[in-house]
């Protein structure tokens, strides 16, 4: 007689099955709890993929691609078919590099081969016939140093270099048809469920450039047509064409230079880099003779604060006058803040913000008129005011931060020609090695859970719980503007990870195995390993990194 085991579905349900049964073949009864095909799972909060086992009475949980789980391993599968899909149409000397993130997807160019919008359309069609084919991905267990071997000996030495640095006596390969690959993050079951995405060509690097498109997390029923943000692009390859020259592609480079105890020299050129951008914003707005307010908005741990005192300095080192306002002053009281569908206040609203008051003000300003600015009170709700008198002065500058700084109904009273719009994000553009990209979602998340134990008592628990209403309030307020800014400004420091993963991975270490965003903390965990510790004892204390580990001069 087969022995059964119980298991429970998301801590309710309970469900006599087979021990041995597959989580696919498991997955088969809950699949209408979710829209989309079900690609990896928890068992008992630990990841595992569909092809495991239930070997144990547990808890089982599912996630499809409308989840930040399901989303990771659904991108990380449509690589692998992609890398595949190259290979096969191309050949084996043709190389597909994954570059960095771009309007819900990813940037990639092709190495060694001639690429047209025909060869895109040639191999968006291979992908195609292998996800029609419906080839499940093995994944097996092999030694790190056979590993190795083998991807030295198929000439994939970014593979080889990323192994170096893995500790582990073991890694997993996965294989798909006749191909290898290694990933940091695990892959859905088979390639029949990565059923929609696109190619579109764009030229870029030696006109071999291309977009592989997949349905975002807003909106995962479909997967939208690649939409260009010129401004966004250019940092990215900005960035990239500068650590080029620096002799850095992948991870491993930095943990070479790490290694070899130059980590300072990587320090001092990535806060150069970073302070080149503002030198060139400063000049571009000194060019504007009209502009009488810079207004700076970007995601959640962009480093807007330290870039709006920055920049301000630089703009004072030119000899003009600078008045930094801050959004947050100008809430309505607690009770006129607009609700959201749950019932709770939208702080984030754009009409939580007194928006008649604070055009009312700035026209004054600009007029010359004194104004007494008031103080939100986060404790009482209300606003006050404690006298505190402003001015601007003829040709001076206000620097406005705030989460709708790019959309005009903020200053819908000030004409267009006052106004000069930055947007700033760290747009990284480093790989783990060529198929496997750094998110930039990531590198702000990392940057959240630092400084919201360091500032706010919060564990990456509860960081790693907000995390998924951070990015709706980004989707609604800043990402849909973020076209009309007039600069972007990378904020990321290329250097940044390997100091962030001595903060973040003792706090993403305190996340328990029961907690809901257990994986997420692993998976984060996993991330991390790929890097070498960085000491901040070299972090200048004016970086944008400060505002995150601590330390910054521009603390209160």
């Amino acid at each position: 007689m087969d022995k059964k085991v119980t298991i429970t579905y998301k801590n309710s349900q309970e469900t006599i099955v087979p021990l041995g049964m597959t989580l696919k073949e498991l997955s088969t009864h809950f699949k209408a709890d979710l829209k989309y095909d079900i690609l990896i799972a928890k068992v008992d909060n630990d990841l595992a993929e569909l092809s495991d086992t239930i070997t144990r009475k547990c808890n089982v949980q599912f996630f499809d691609r409308s989840t930040t789980l399901g989303r990771c391993v659904y991108a990380a599968s449509a690589n692998f078919i992609l890398v595949a899909a190259v290979k096969n149409v191309l050949g084996e000397d043709a190389r597909v590099i994954v570059h960095h993130s771009l309007d819900n997807g990813v940037y990639c160019h092709i190495e060694n081969a001639m690429v047209t919008k025909k060869t895109i359309q040639q191999l968006e069609e291979e992908m195609w016939r292998l996800v029609k084919a419906d080839i499940p991905f093995e994944k097996i267990s092999v030694s790190r140093t056979d590993a190795i071997k083998y991807f030295k000996n198929h000439h994939h030495l970014d593979k080889v270099d990323v192994l170096k640095y893995v500790s582990n006596s073991y890694v997993s390969l996965y294989r798909l048809e006749n191909l290898y690959d290694y990933f940091y993050i695990r892959l859905c079951y088979s390639t029949g469920q990565i059923n929609d995405f696109k190619l579109t060509y764009v030229g870029g690097v030696e006109g071999t450039g291309f977009v592989l498109s997949i349905p975002s997390l807003e909106d995962p029923s479909t997967t939208h047509d690649y939409v260009e943000r010129e401004k966004l692009s250019d940092a990215f390859v900005d960035l990239e064409t500068i650590l080029t020259s620096w002799g850095i592609e992948h991870v491993s480079d930095i943990n070479r230079v790490v290694s070899n105890a130059a980590s300072t020299d990587l320090i001092v050129n990535s806060e150069a880099y970073y302070d080149s951008q503002l030198h060139r914003a400063a000049d571009d707005i000194f060019m504007h003779k009209d502009v009488r307010m810079v207004l700076i908005a970007g995601p959640s741990s962009s480093g807007k604060t330290t870039t709006a005192k920055k920049l301000t300095a630089y703009l004072k080192s030119r000899g003009k006058g600078v008045l930094q306002i801050s959004t947050d002053d100008y809430f309505v009281n607690k009770v006129d803040t607009p609700k959201a569908p749950d019932g709770s206040y939208d702080f984030e609203s754009l009409y939580a913000v007194d928006l008649k008051l604070f055009n009312d003000h700035l026209k004054r300003l600009m007029a010359g008129e004194e104004v007494e600015r008031p103080t939100y009170n986060f404790v009482t709700g209300k606003r006050e005011y404690n006298k505190d008198f402003i001015k601007l002065k003829d040709n001076d500058i206000m620097v406005i931060e705030g989460i709708h700084s790019l959309n005009s109904e903020l200053t819908n009273k000030i004409d267009a020609k006052y106004k000069y719009h930055i947007y700033i994000s760290p747009l990284i553009p480093l790989n783990i090695d060529n198929h496997s990209h750094i998110h930039t979602t990531d590198v702000r998340k990392l940057r959240r859970i630092v400084r919201d134990s360091r500032t706010r008592g919060r564990g990456a628990l509860d960081t790693l719980n907000m995390w998924s209403s951070i990015r709706k309030g980004e989707e609604r307020n800043i990402y849909p503007y973020q076209h009309r800014a007039d600069f972007v400004i990378n904020s990321t420091l290329i250097y940044e990870i390997g100091v962030l993963k001595t903060y973040a991975e003792p706090l993403l270490f305190c996340v328990r195995e029961d907690d809901e965003v257990y994986p997420e903390a692993l998976r984060l965990i996993n991330f991390l390993r790929n890097f070498v510790a960085i000491p901040s004892d070299a972090v200048p204390i004016d970086s944008v990194l400060r505002e995150f580990i601590g330390g910054s001069c521009f603390e209160d």
